[in-house]
């Protein structure tokens, strides 16, 4: 039996909205709280759909394949939803590498298609002299998360009477007897509140940690920034080792990032990151740093000791988590809110999928020790 509170949705970033509007369409009453959305990794990611790309293995991989598989019907219906284009784009991408031997060992080597030194400079024009082989995973993609698809799933979630509260700290979850009842709130004006409900997902991101403690998160900063290049002048994106390109449709091209994991929550760019950027792009395409700079930022990614996320039940019954996804929250969105919704609606799940849910299990680091 379904209470009449809402079924809260705690956190609004990408992966919050994803699960938010996957539950509304099933008819679920659902409420948003977010602090400020605008500090979400969904808005500062590069939005790479890269599983072979990013040389994923094991069961990550396999999260990821299903889930690229899906992406394509799933912005559809957010595009349907929202009137909005997502800007998916499956483009391809290439990973340079200094020798075929190093191409040749990358863990989804067989997923792509080998370049020599000739074929990658068809795929890049003007790449850096010190690459020598390649991999095209032409499968791979891009979705203008930043721009497009943030925007299209919250106006999909406001069509579908997703409620929200934004300016919102999550102070406590209410629970008795390990289970979940609500939560404290501070709101905007400072007012603290309960919101009582019977059920919710922990969306949180870098931040769920604080929510839970025994959740293992902890922020990995990533700063980044733009280019404007000639229209096409990158056709596909370049996947190079600390440095990426993700070129848009209307020749913005997207570079990133750092990845700092000892700084915590410290905001703010810095010339060390700005410098590893500009660096990386110069070895990898020579020609961009002459393309002028439009918009620099940073985030903050929310990463778990093996570098995967935590999906399924929490601690607490009737709390349930999408959270911990690192580099690949882009990626993952389609199929995490999948699992989520079927898991709260209580529908059958595949056999290979509730094997995933017990991959991904909150508590597999303490089963580890």
């Amino acid at each position: 039996m379904i209470s009449d509170n809402p079924l809260l949705v705690l956190g609004g970033g990408l992966m919050g909205l994803s699960v938010a509007h996957q539950l509304a369409r099933q008819g679920r009453k659902v409420e948003i709280l977010s602090r400020q959305r605008s500090e979400a990794a969904g808005f500062v990611a590069a939005g790479m759909l890269a599983p072979h790309a990013e040389g994923l293995n094991g069961d990550l991989l396999k999260l990821g394949q299903l889930s690229l598989k899906r992406i394509p019907s799933w912005v559809k219906t957010i595009e349907d939803d929202s009137g909005i284009s997502c800007g998916l784009r499956l483009c391809g991408i290439v990973v340079p590498f200094l020798s075929e031997k190093e191409r040749d060992s990358y863990p989804t080597a067989d997923f792509g298609q080998c370049l020599n030194r000739a074929e990658l400079e068809e795929e890049v024009l003007g790449i850096g002299s010190c690459w020598k082989a390649g991999l095209l995973f032409s499968q791979d993609g891009q979705i203008d998360n930043r721009r497009r698809l943030m925007r299209a799933l919250e106006k999909a979630c406001v069509g579908l009477g997703v409620h929200f509260q934004e300016g919102v700290e999550v102070l406590e979850l209410v629970n008795e007897q390990e289970r979940f009842h609500g939560v404290e709130i501070r709101d905007a004006t400072g007012e603290r509140k309960i919101i009582l409900s019977n059920e919710a997902v922990l969306c949180s991101g870098a931040w769920s940690g604080q929510v839970l403690n025994r959740l293992p998160i902890f922020p990995v900063k990533g700063q980044m920034f733009s280019l404007q290049a000639p229209r096409d002048a990158l056709k596909r994106v370049i996947f190079g080792p600390g440095t990426y390109m993700v070129p848009r449709e209307d020749g913005l091209i997207v570079i990133g990032a750092t990845s700092e994991r000892s700084v915590g929550f410290t905001e703010g760019l810095t010339p060390l990151g700005q410098k590893e950027l500009l660096d990386g792009i110069t070895t990898l395409l020579p020609d961009a740093r002459n393309w002028p700079p439009m918009e620099r930022w940073w985030g903050f990614r929310p990463c778990t000791p093996d570098e995967a996320p935590l999906l399924g039940p929490s601690p607490l019954k009737g709390l349930w988590l999408a959270t911990g996804h690192h580099r690949n929250g882009v990626l993952l969105a389609a199929i995490t809110a999948e699992l989520i919704a079927t898991c709260l609606s209580g529908q059958q799940i595949s056999n290979q999928l509730l094997q995933l849910l017990q991959t991904f299990r909150w508590d597999r680091f303490e089963v580890e020790t």
